[in-house]
């Protein structure tokens, strides 16, 4: 389904709603997109050492096999 279908099928779907139930439609902007990226939180000592134990742990397991 291409665009223009899409439109011309949700503007009939419109005019049905406004026929049959005497509704009105609201149609609303998109939102855009925000300009930053969210807020991510920072590794904490406990998660970087954890992560240098894991690595050091995958690097021990490498040299291990032949």
């Amino acid at each position: 389904m291409t665009k223009d279908e899409l439109r011309a099928e949700l503007e009939r779907q419109e005019q049905r709603y406004k026929d049959v139930y005497g509704g009105e439609v609201t149609t609303y902007a998109a939102q855009p997109e925000p300009e930053r990226k969210p807020w991510r939180k920072r590794a904490s000592l406990l998660d970087q050492a954890f992560a240098q134990e894991i690595q050091k742990i995958e690097k021990d397991l490498k040299t291990e096999e032949p």
